[in-house]
């Protein structure tokens, strides 16, 4: 019998022969022969003819160390099962325990599976895997037509460039290929990330159950996006989304109709899309990039992006939201891959609000690693976040459009949907701290414009840490607390307690801006530092020690400079043992508590400030559960605002706090702003990098310039950026303490302003923690206003409304703003670079974030609010009238003068100083608007008043008299007397009496009548008819609420208008002796019966126990008729 099989074989080896060189010709036939016929086992020839053999040699030639899989899909109709699928395979097997779930997931059930190894006769090792399967819908197989993409997709799925998932089954259903199935998988992973509650699984099912639509939405989206664009493309396009419409509709189920319906919003949504880019092979690229715009999703909620880009990939998933097409913020490695788009909304809407200060709005970006690397080394895991960064960047990159030569370039083999979006900007953020230079590497490598201002904070940026630059913001805003509790912290000792460590950036240099910090304790994560009774000027010393060291942590603090009862703990520890020294100074009653038990205590401890530069949340509102949160890892040391018993709390880190625990603990007379006003120093310098560089290498572009030179301009330049940012810092504490100190007072205009920001911006106050109507009702019962943080945050938006609504005006185009376009980069800059920076790409952006910025922090909060409600004129002519002000004004120069005083004089006194100023400037924008004085330009206006202000600035305090001249008087005196020199002391005590000049101008001009007699004029108007009088009564009038201020309004500006028709009168007098004097009492001989009447009406007044609006405005509108009867 063995004999018998023997014969046989041969005979079927010769068969095999002779077919070899029939079908490869004698020489490469020869060699398949030498190859193989010795090889092929007995098994393998009673199960193959010579003819399957010569197939199965056929894939084998093909296999090699760089090909190792090839895949044979093929029907067999002679057998029980029909289909066949053949693996064959180099060197080593596939497990069964890997290959039948792939084809499980593409819709095929195995039977049997029958293995051969060939070992070739020159070493080579082969597997044939043949496999017996059943597919469901095998009636409607065309194996001839799906076989080469159903191979591709196994091989692909076998390599992990395709996910082995039940979406796999459109390749026989629907005809797809696997890079067609992965546009429908990122869809459906994107849809998780926005909270769709339908579960994979059943999305898998209900596309498989409308194949025929899934593959018209592929069709959809080739149409739409791909490279081939017929003449009929619209007419294709919308052809086939009646019929997508028709056949959705037709679906029976609700839910499968929503997922269907989901996935067509998503094509219809999306922008752009780098499907069609292949990579350097000429490959499809192993990630895929979909820009969105965030508003045509649907059912998502409100606070969402303008665009957002989904990148996919087998390795990662990642997303970056950006509020608007010039927007800026990090990229981090995120931990939290069910929601990370979540996440990152959130941390986008706190940048949006942080990025207030700056040119871009707030943007964020996040990816999320898929491979479980729960077994990689540390070393490992950070190659393969940095491999999915650089991804993840490319990603971005591939759809952002560049600029050349100032010439707008698309992105090679992308259709876009959207107008030009040139603008992406990322920073490092957690887990991505060190990477700048990484991504500025692959922005050179797309040629990106922005360069190595792509990612500020590279090796030829600034180094924050160094600068010290976000501590330093944060010691603003302390510094600015602790001067409304009367304290000078550079020359006071005062006692801390700190969250972080002396080798973190924001803790270690914040620890050491001034000498007087007495740290009675601190804690990270490894250590909790206790010093109860610290000497300032040795613990200092050492402080500064441990943080010039490489690296440190609290266990290298000296302890021989640790007073009596402290030490350092580790964080590990079962119990920690409380000294009676730490008692004391830390207030705790326990004889020893476990690690979490005494950071409890620290956070409650009554000390003057309260010090965060560390990562996690620590306190939260007594109202928020720990789930609120979201910060599971401190959960069990954290407290409620209620519970903090320091009087400052400064937050160089981010998420310290919680929004409603800065409230609880501002409502209980806390001092605290919000991390995005303390923190904001670090994003602040990076914008300022960004478009220092942008600036500069326009420059080098045109070989004025070199990158060394650059590099080192930029450095010479550390201090004035430096000082610009801090200067912002300290603008925003002050507006936010005068906003605070006010805020009760004007709690009704406070409540309307949040209504209209609701109507403006969409403002939520639920995702913004903003009080509703019946609280803000409450506190105004109980005289209780806004609080810092809260009002943080409608500063913030306010900013942002000012700076959006002036970019859709004209306003930063006119030339007098390249003066505020000027005060956005280092002085250093400004001259030598006069003529480029007009040309900057950001300019008019950057203007409006200037002028922006510069009318809240002078102006407040709410002052464009009122100047809308009063005058009913836009944004940009608000802010053209108070550009024309504040410079005829020459109020800079004022407000400088008081900022350099802040350290000599009380806070009240600073306060008092600059309320004088923005009175001046209230009326006269006030001014401008009412009396339509905008025409001609700002540097015209400017030109035509600037000049005779100056004259009357000296005048008018010659010509004031009585109360008003003693007023006056008295406030010279007061700030002569705190050190400011006389003339300046006269300026800002003339403050109020100066908005008179804009009337005297006005007349002067508009009747050719001379200055200095207008003016004389004008002032024995006021005291002859008791003007100032009434000015006085409507000025002391405090009631609130919007009619009683449009009455006190409107009172002013009638009495402003009689006051200008009575000088006129009066100057028109032909007279000889045209003095003032002698035509005022020329006109009153000429006009007694006026003047009788007039005295009469004031004696009335003057007399009467309650004067109201109703009788000024009778008085007034007597004198207007006396004055037409004229």
């Amino acid at each position: 019998m063995h004999g018998i099989l023997r014969m046989m074989i041969n005979s079927w080896k010769d068969k095999l022969q002779k077919q070899l060189i029939q079908h490869y010709g004698a020489q490469k036939g020869k060699q398949l022969i030498d190859k193989y016929t010795e090889t092929l086992s007995m098994s393998y020839c009673e199960q193959h003819s010579p003819e399957e053999a010569i197939q199965d040699i056929l894939q084998i030639e093909k296999l090699s160390k760089d090909n190792p899989l090839v895949i044979d899909f093929y029907e067999n109709t002679h057998s029980q099962y029909p289909l066949h699928i053949k693996l064959y395979r180099y060197e080593t097997p596939i497990p069964l325990s890997d290959i039948l779930p792939m084809l499980e997931n593409m819709g095929l059930r195995t039977y049997t599976e029958r293995p051969y190894k060939i070992k070739t006769r020159d070493g080579q090792l082969f597997w044939i895997s043949d496999f017996n399967v059943t597919y469901s819908q095998t009636e409607s197989l065309n194996i001839t037509q799906v076989k080469d993409i159903f191979a591709e997709a196994l091989i692909t799925i076998n390599l992990g460039l395709c996910e082995n998932d039940g979406f796999n089954k459109l390749v026989l259903c629907a005809g797809l290929s696997w890079q067609e199935i992965t546009i429908l998988r990122a869809y459906a992973k994107y849809l998780h990330q926005i909270g769709i509650r339908y579960s994979q699984s059943y999305i898998e099912k209900t596309i498989e159950m409308h194949a025929a639509i899934a593959r018209d939405l592929i069709h959809f989206f080739y149409l739409k996006f791909g490279l081939k664009r017929k003449s009929t493309i619209h007419k294709d396009i919308s052809a086939l989304e009646q019929k997508i419409q028709i056949n959705i509709d037709a679906i029976s189920s609700l839910d499968e109709d929503r997922i269907m319906r989901y996935f067509w919003s998503l094509m219809k949504a999306t922008l752009r899309t780098n499907y069609f880019q292949k990579n350097h092979a000429g490959l499809s690229k192993d990630y895929l990039s979909f820009k969105l715009k965030s508003s045509e999703i649907p059912d998502l909620p409100p606070g969402q992006p303008l665009y957002e880009i989904f990148v996919y990939s087998t390795r990662f998933e990642g997303i970056h939201l950006r509020s608007t097409k010039v927007a800026r913020g990090g990229i981090r490695w995120s931990d939290r891959p069910e929601d990370f788009r979540t996440e990152i909304l959130g941390l986008m809407k706190a940048q949006k609000v942080k990025n207030a200060v700056i040119v871009p709005s707030g943007a964020k970006g996040g990816f999320v690693l898929k491979k479980p690397l729960h077994a990689a080394s540390r070393e490992q895991i950070q190659q393969e976040v940095i491999s999915c960064y650089k991804s993840f960047i490319n990603g971005l990159l591939d759809l952002t459009d560049n600029l050349i030569n100032d010439q707008m370039i698309s992105p090679k083999n992308v259709t876009c949907y959207d107008d030009p979006d040139p603008y992406l900007v990322v920073a490092a953020d957690k887990g991505t701290a060190t990477f700048s230079d990484i991504a500025n590497s692959i922005a050179k490598e797309h040629g990106f414009w922005l360069g190595d201002a792509f990612a500020s904070g590279g090796s030829a940026g600034y180094d924050h840490k160094k600068m010290g630059i976000t501590a330093r913001g944060a010691w603003e805003s302390v510094k600015r607390h602790f001067r409304e509790l009367d304290i000078n912290i550079q020359q006071q000792d005062f006692t801390v307690v700190g969250i972080g460590d002396m080798s973190g950036d924001v803790f270690g240099n914040g620890m050491l801006y001034s000498k007087h910090i007495r740290l009675l304790a601190a804690f990270d994560h490894r250590h909790i530092f206790l010093d109860p009774n610290p000497d300032p000027v040795k613990s200092y010393e050492e402080r500064l020690r441990l943080f010039n060291l490489p690296t440190s942590s609290w266990e290298d603090y000296n302890i021989q400079l640790i007073s009596k009862g402290g030490g350092v703990y580790k964080r590990s520890s079962k119990s920690i043992p409380i000294s009676p020294q730490v008692k004391k100074a830390l207030a705790i009653e326990a004889n020893a508590l476990t690690p979490n038990e005494l950071i409890r205590a620290l956070l409650k401890a009554p000390v003057d400030l309260l010090f965060n530069g560390g990562i996690g949340t620590y306190v939260k509102a007594t109202t928020e559960s720990h789930a609120d949160v979201g910060d599971k890892t401190n959960e069990f040391c954290r407290i409620n605002g209620a519970e903090l018993h320091c009087k400052v709390v400064g937050e160089g880190g981010n998420l310290g706090f919680t929004q409603l625990g800065r409230v609880e603990f501002a409502l209980k007379g806390g001092l605290i702003n919000t991390d995005a006003i303390d923190n904001s120093a670090g994003v602040n310098c990076s914008d300022h990098e960004v478009n220092i560089k942008i600036l500069l290498d326009k420059e080098i572009r045109e070989k004025k310039l070199t990158e060394k030179e650059r590099n080192q301009l930029l450095s010479k330049m550390t201090d004035e950026v430096a000082d610009l940012v801090l200067q912002d810092n300290y603008n925003q504490a002050l507006i936010l303490s005068i906003s605070a100190a006010h805020s009760s007072h004007y709690s009704g205009l406070y409540q309307d302003y949040i209504k209209e920001l609701e109507r403006w911006v969409n403002l939520d106050r639920s995702v913004e923690f903003l009080p509703d109507e019946k609280k803000l009702l409450e506190r105004k019962a109980t005289g209780t206003g806004l609080t810092r943080p809260e009002l943080a945050v409608l500063m913030a938006h306010t900013k942002i409304h000012i700076a959006n609504e002036l970019l859709k005006s004209n306003l930063p185009d006119d030339p007098y703003f390249t003066t505020f376009l000027e005060t956005g980069f280092p002085l250093s800059l400004r001259k030598p670079y006069a003529k480029a920076l007009p040309k900057h790409p950001l300019s008019r952006e950057i203007i409006a974030t200037q002028l922006s910025n510069k009318l809240v922090n002078n102006m407040g909060i709410t002052f464009m609010y009122r100047m809308l409600m009063e005058t009913g004129m836009s944004i940009a002519d608000i802010a053209c009238a108070y550009t024309i002000s504040a410079s005829i004004f020459q109020t800079d120069v004022l407000q400088n003068l008081i900022d350099s005083f802040q350290d000599k004089i009380s806070l009240s006194t600073q306060y008092e100083l600059l309320h004088h100023i923005r009175q001046l400037l209230n009326l006269a924008t006030r001014w401008f608007l009412h009396n339509n004085r905008l025409a001609g330009g700002i540097e015209e206006n400017i030109k035509n008043y600037g000049k005779s202000v100056n004259k009357l600035e000296q005048l008018i305090p010659k010509l004031m008299g009585g109360v008003t001249k003693e007023y006056l008087e008295k406030l010279i005196s007061q700030f002569v007397g705190i050190g400011i020199e006389k003339d300046m002391a006269q300026k800002i005590a003339i403050t109020r009496a100066l908005y008179t000049s804009l009337n005297i101008i006005e007349v002067a001009s508009q009747n050719q009548f001379e200055l200095s007699l207008t003016a004389e004029t004008y002032f024995k108007v006021g005291s002859q008819f008791n003007l100032v009088w009434f000015r006085d009564q409507i000025a002391s009038d405090s009631r609130e609420g919007h009619w009683n201020t449009m009455a006190r309004l409107s009172l002013r500006d009638e009495l402003d208008n009689l006051q200008r028709r009575l000088t006129i009168a009066i100057l028109t007098t032909n007279i000889k002796e045209r003095t003032s004097e002698n035509l005022i009492n020329n006109w009153l001989q000429e006009n007694y019966p006026i003047q009788k009447r007039w005295e009469k009406l004031l004696e009335m007044l003057l007399g009467g126990e309650n004067i109201d609006y109703t009788i000024f405005f009778i008085a007034l509108r007597e004198l207007s008729s006396l004055i037409q009867v004229l």
